[in-house]
């Protein structure tokens, strides 16, 4: 982790303004070290919304355009062709891979996240069934079982890290369990994560080491699974084919790469703003104590109010967007946490509002790539909120710990400590 904070904090230098980029748009904004945002994340999104353009340019890691506004955000996320999720081409990355010697290692790409229409879609199709609500259905009384006995081991204690104790290990093994990954090595598991989601800031040779890494962990167990199937997400894929060809080792691992850091990072920061607003918030933790039912409305608020994934992309030509000349090749963060704060399109958007009337929010963005796992971070985060309403007492933050926050392309909650009566 050394080399890679050493990375980005090179990558982090100030870049020279490019000329077509007017000084009113540029934003000294690192969406990785920010002391704002990692001082308390969503109260600097709301200051930079309602200081910066809706579309702005940081000279940090490289330069790159940043979409905060609600329409930039939503608009950049649908058109493809204009804002490619290819960061590298891949007629690009193709050319390279045929380069490498006979017997080189893989090079895992994350497929389909990186990957535009149409052939986004043939990898993206395989997946589809396997992440619908009725699959997530099935697995609720498993999620249900599972957040119980995390809550119930820390309830008799009056306090808990909440991150390490609950927010990390549920999703985390309900993904395993999914995938058919061995829950034993779920510390290891997520320290490779880790340090891949750090690698993103620090450049494509970190990220790629890092994906390769997770490559190989999981290795045996696909092997595994291609000779004996099993009933998990692995033995599926393993059955699919891709334009009428067998699935390889390569594809499994291209899947397999998206899947794991997809799967165990992204809901538990979800989960980590969601409990640290309840626990400020004791009226509401009694209200959704008196009304379970309205726990769904609740999970779609936290998730407007909280929004925490920055998607990347790169300009695909030369163009002019919401007013802003951009140059083919530059990159653009699509910054979702700003879209769902932006005044234009939510009234008192820093107000959390159970009774808000419109809560349609793009956390799990829009367009072609919208979150495959959407529908079992909703089922996860309802389950979570109500075992952990039902189960314990009124909780709130423990003063003498406050919450510490990281920023990047996920920005989340490291430690929540929480203390309770009992």
């Amino acid at each position: 982790m050394a080399d890679i904070a050493t990375a980005q904090a090179a990558h982090s230098a100030l870049a020279a303004k490019p000329a077509h980029v007017p000084d009113a748009l540029v934003v000294d904004f690192d969406h990785f070290q920010d002391p704002g945002l990692l001082a308390d994340p969503h109260a600097r999104i709301l200051e930079l919304v309602r200081t910066a353009p809706p579309v702005f340019w940081s000279p940090r890691h490289g330069g790159q355009w940043f979409a905060i506004g609600h329409d930039a955000t939503f608009e950049a996320s649908r058109n493809w062709e204009l804002f490619s999720s290819e960061m590298i081409p891949q007629a690009h990355i193709q050319a390279m891979l045929a380069m490498l010697p006979p017997g080189a290692p893989h090079i895992p790409q994350p497929i389909p996240i990186n990957v535009d229409p149409p052939n986004h879609g043939k990898f993206r199709i395989p997946l589809n069934g396997a992440f619908s609500p009725k699959a997530m259905a099935v697995m609720k009384d498993d999620i249900r079982a599972l957040a119980a006995q995390l809550i119930d081991e820390v309830a008799g204690r009056g306090r808990c890290e909440f991150m390490s104790a609950i927010a990390e290990p549920m999703p985390v093994q309900v993904f395993l369990k999914m995938m058919g990954l061995p829950l034993e090595r779920q510390a290891e598991y997520r320290k490779l994560v880790e340090e891949q989601l750090a690698g993103i800031g620090a450049g494509a040779e970190e990220a790629m080491r890092a994906m390769q890494a997770i490559a190989a962990s999981m290795r045996d167990t696909v092997l595994e699974r291609r000779d004996a199937p099993q009933n998990d997400l692995i033995s599926l894929l393993w059955r699919t084919e891709i334009d009428g060809q067998p699935m390889t080792l390569g594809d499994m691992e291209n899947y397999c790469v998206l899947l794991f850091i997809a799967g165990l990072d992204t809901v538990m920061n979800g989960m980590g703003f969601g409990a640290r607003h309840l626990a400020g918030d004791p009226a509401l933790q009694q209200r959704l104590r008196d009304n379970p039912a309205d726990i769904a409305d609740a999970v779609e608020e936290l998730l407007r109010r909280y929004t925490f994934t920055v998607p990347s992309r790169r300009v695909a030509k030369d163009l002019v967007f919401e007013g802003v000349e951009m140059k083919e090749g530059e990159r653009m963060c699509i910054f979702l946490p700003g879209a769902d704060l932006d005044a234009a399109r939510f009234q008192d958007p820093d107000r959390f509002d159970l009774d808000r009337e419109d809560k349609v929010h793009i956390a799990f963005a829009t367009g072609p790539h919208r979150c495959l796992g959407s529908h079992l971070a909703r089922v996860e985060l309802q389950i979570l909120y109500e075992e952990l309403l039902a189960r314990l007492p009124e909780f709130r933050l423990d003063p003498a710990k406050p919450p510490t926050f990281h920023g990047g392309h996920v920005i989340g909650v490291d430690s929540l400590d929480l203390v309770w009566d009992v």
